[in-house]
């Protein structure tokens, strides 16, 4: 049976929307999902990320088949060949029902006139692929990032930038967070081995499982009972390193979407969390989440560097501040970020977190703990930050995460490990 929509088309308007108007995968996808069914979803949001993950390979093979690009009006119809491109070289569907798809979307991009062009590119494509893929392979676009972002990785990481980009390349592993409330880790393992899921405990993050290979989250065990939460195990580090008691008064800033706050409760049902975030639209999530693993937390839209408008006189026994950021550490899990960012923004992004780290400070109790966390890899929003804070505060002390020369821990995508984020550990004198 046919469907009444064209999933390719409505891929190639969402690429449209990132590229050209600079919103993100997760902004646009939920409203263009809303009329379509469950079975199809995963393949649009395969299309899109994918097509976005290797977006150079796809520009690169298009110069070569087209003697110009398609501009203005015709534009989202450049991003309709490039979703076909992806699928011809990077999926198992059929050549022929991706070449039927495709050439249907310009119909459905009411560009009936084009239907002859797309098939023509693809059709050429498919005869000198064998002669393309091993150029496309050696190319200056074979890293697939832009030349800024590998710039910085290779001032940053001498050694290691290849492996970061290739780790952002892949696509990301699955990480489960085991609620401490109802399970320990390795009850809830042999509730997974029950259930034919294969997965493997993290060897430091205490409630971090990976699934060997990922599947729906209707599949895990106690999954709308709360038992066990999506979440990467870098994220989860955080929450281990601030290690929150029952009945302390902890501040979650820039909390949404809420998987940190949920955390919190988890190890300490009995403390008293202010989870603030700057997005109305974000916040929604933390209601839900908190909703789903039947949770109470103080929930507020607030500014980070404005704490009089949403803390009171209020201080605060531990502080986890999750910084706003370029989200290097996550292009894996969303690869937008890669054409969303540029390079201007790091040093904005460092001003913004060096204002809500002055302005939070203070509002940390004598004794208190603040863990200052991004998901970041670049040293300018980190260890450079956290650098430059001890050096104007005596008051606080670095504990536990790395030396004054390079402040706090820094983790790095792997392809069977966390995303990479960067956590320091602060105490007040």
């Amino acid at each position: 049976m046919k469907t009444a929509y064209n999933l390719r088309s409505i891929a190639a308007q969402a690429i449209s929307q990132v590229l050209d108007k600079g919103l993100s995968l997760s902004t646009v996808l939920p409203g263009l999902q809303k009329n379509i069914s469950d079975k199809d979803r995963g393949l649009l949001q395969e299309l899109c990320f994918g097509t976005l993950r290797v977006l150079p390979q796809l520009e690169w093979c298009l110069q070569q088949l087209m003697a110009k690009p398609l501009t203005g009006k015709q534009r989202t119809l450049h991003y309709l060949l490039m979703v076909g491109l992806y699928q011809l070289i990077h999926t198992r569907i059929p050549a022929h029902a991706v070449l039927a798809e495709t050439v249907d979307g310009a119909v459905a991009l009411k560009r009936p006139q084009l239907k002859g062009l797309i098939n023509g590119v693809l059709r050429q494509f498919q005869r000198q692929q064998e002669e393309l893929l091993p150029k496309m392979a050696n190319n200056d676009s074979r890293h697939l990032h832009p030349s800024w972002l590998l710039n910085r990785l290779k001032k940053a990481y001498p050694a290691q930038w290849e492996n970061i980009v290739d780790a952002n390349n892949q696509r990301p592993p699955m990480w489960l967070r085991v609620n401490r409330l109802h399970h320990t880790r390795d009850e809830y393992l042999k509730l997974l081995s029950e259930a034919q899921i294969e997965a493997i405990a993290h060897d430091e993050y205490r409630d971090a499982l990976r699934l060997v290979t990922p599947c729906q989250v209707n599949l895990l065990p106690g999954f709308a009972e709360g038992w066990v939460t999506v979440q990467d195990a870098s994220a989860q580090g955080s929450v281990d390193l601030l290690d929150p008691q029952d009945g302390e008064m902890i501040l979650d800033l820039c909390c949404a979407p809420g998987g940190k706050t949920t955390h919190i409760l988890e190890a300490a049902p009995k403390a008293h969390v202010l989870a603030i975030d700057v997005d109305e639209q974000r916040l929604k999530r933390v209601h839900e989440n908190l909703q789903r693993l039947k949770m109470s937390a103080e929930v507020k839209k607030g500014d980070g560097r404005e704490p009089q408008n949403w803390a009171g006189d209020r201080v605060f026994d531990k502080i986890l501040l999750d910084a706003p950021c370029s989200a290097t550490g996550v292009i894996r899990r969303h690869p937008d970020i890669k054409w969303l960012r540029r390079d201007s923004d790091i040093a904005e992004l460092a001003k913004l977190q060096k204002e809500i780290l002055e302005a939070v400070w203070p509002r940390l109790k004598s004794q208190g703990v603040m863990v200052y966390a991004t998901c970041s890899i670049l040293p300018d929003e980190n260890s450079e930050q956290i650098s430059a804070f001890l050096q104007t505060h005596p008051d606080a002390m670095l504990v536990e995460t790395g030396s004054a020369e390079k402040p706090g821990r820094q983790n790095l995508p792997h392809a069977e490990d966390g995303d990479g984020f960067y956590y320091a550990k602060l105490i007040k004198r």
